[in-house]
């Protein structure tokens, strides 16, 4: 098996894996976020820590490149997140949405620098890392308006991770196909 075929492999693996924990994840969360409470703080505690931990998988499986160092920032950037969403509940609705909607907009833009940078033929082109970082970035934002506003809530925290989990999903299944046509091709 080509390094490039492993590689393809291990990001398959990764992104299916990641998607279905974001699923599960905003199927438990939309259930408990009533209030801000131990069960509510722990979901938001774990979900960037899924990230972190994808990260680090991520990052010893990626050979030296460009996205390597990307991927290990985004690593830290979500365990740091973890750590103030965590701090972050205890003051609420608000101070969370903020927290969030920060990493969210960070990560995004970490996740469209990867995803370019594994934009050849070979991982897939990469369309729905890029639409899914993109959209990152922008809820992210408007999470930090919808912080300050009167209102604000989290079951939009729900949506942006069965959302994200859709993406990673859709990636890994493109993963999929990509393995597929090179191993007919070799055939």
């Amino acid at each position: 098996m080509s390094t490039q075929t492993e590689g393809r492999s291990a990001l398959l693996r990764l992104y299916l894996g990641r998607g279905v924990l974001a699923v599960a994840w905003a199927l438990a969360f939309a259930r408990a976020h009533d209030d801000v409470d131990a069960v509510a703080i722990t979901l938001l505690v774990v979900y960037p820590l899924i990230d972190a931990v994808s990260s680090l998988i991520d990052y010893r499986s990626t050979p030296e490149g460009s996205e390597r160092g990307v991927t290990a920032f985004n690593g830290v950037l979500s365990t740091l997140a973890a750590v103030a969403v965590g701090i972050a509940g205890a003051g609420g609705v608000q101070p969370v949405l903020h927290v969030f909607g920060a990493w969210a907009v960070i990560s995004g833009a970490a996740q469209v620098i990867v995803g370019v940078r594994r934009r050849g033929p070979e991982l897939g082109k990469q369309w729905p890392t890029l639409i899914s970082g993109g959209l990152s970035f922008v809820v992210g934002i408007f999470y930090n308006i919808q912080a300050a506003g009167d209102n604000p809530s989290l079951d939009v925290l729900s949506v942006y991770a069965t959302g994200g989990g859709v993406w990673f999903i859709l990636q890994a299944l493109l993963l999929g196909w990509k393995s597929r046509q090179v191993r007919t091709r070799t055939a």
